[in-house]
């Protein structure tokens, strides 16, 4: 699949992926930085979100062979590979299959471990956004307001809405084919082999996702790898602390 993804700057090429219900231009104001300190950045959509394709199939093996269909198109090897969460188990998936077209791999506050579902609020959220009935932004949000109550999260989602050019809104992300498939999101990364890739893991001090009894398990499938706890941010460490963020992952980058 060809997938959508937006480039800045110049320098040794950094890919980053995004998490469930995100898109590239979530990392807009991060791509710059990493833009000024010398990286050649790629933020790419993932099938089923943003602008790439839709599809009916969506998984992690074929979200991993639609980053080496871009990376072969670019013409580009010895890659940075950055992922977030559902983007984090991408990136996992693809350093474990191709790790000759890696230096290094990030992953953002996810494990490689089984996740149960727990999106199951947001999904009745989305799902009771009708757009025959919802004419704008604001009365998605009403909407929305009946199911979330984190002001932030609701944002994040509302990000996704568009005008289709039959002048009726809808989301930018498949939400048929995620509301049928979200266990997907939480599989866990196969143990097919261990990867040799060196990896930096970085979670929220506040996040649960990645605990201390994961780094035994981490450390079996990406042996040279370390752990970075950022403080006083979650799940979306790199948006609730970016500073901190930034420089973590530049010291790793340049080590």
């Amino acid at each position: 699949m060809k997938l959508f993804y937006r480039k800045v700057g110049q320098g040794q090429p950094l890919f980053i992926l995004h998490g469930l219900f995100g898109q590239s231009d979530n990392w807009n104001s991060l791509a710059r930085q990493f833009a000024e300190a010398g990286y050649e950045v790629y933020t790419v959509d993932l099938r089923n979100h943003g602008l790439s394709p839709h599809s009916e199939t969506w998984n992690y093996q074929v979200m991993s062979d639609d980053i080496l269909e871009l990376m072969n198109d670019l013409n580009l090897e010895n890659v940075f590979l950055l992922g977030h969460s559902m983007g984090g188990k991408v990136a996992m998936q693809f350093a474990i299959q191709n790790p000759e077209r890696l230096q290094k791999l990030i992953v953002v506050d996810i494990s490689p471990k089984y996740y149960p579902p727990h999106h199951g609020d947001v999904l009745k959220a989305l799902n009771a956004v009708d757009f025959n009935v919802v004419k704008s932004r604001k009365e998605a949000e009403t909407v929305l307001s009946e199911y979330i109550k984190d002001y932030g999260t609701k944002q994040f989602l509302l990000k996704n809405i568009y005008w289709k050019e039959n002048g009726e809104l809808d989301w930018r992300f498949n939400l048929e084919v995620i509301s049928q498939k979200i266990e997907t999101v939480g599989e866990e990364t196969p143990e097919s082999s261990v990867c040799i890739t060196p990896a930096l893991f970085i979670r929220g001090e506040l996040s649960n996702y990645i605990l201390d009894q994961d780094l035994l398990h981490i450390k079996s499938i990406f042996p040279f790898s370390n752990l970075e706890t950022i403080s006083k941010s979650g799940h979306w460490v790199h948006a609730e602390q970016p500073q901190d963020f930034f420089k973590t992952v530049v010291k790793f980058l340049e080590s």
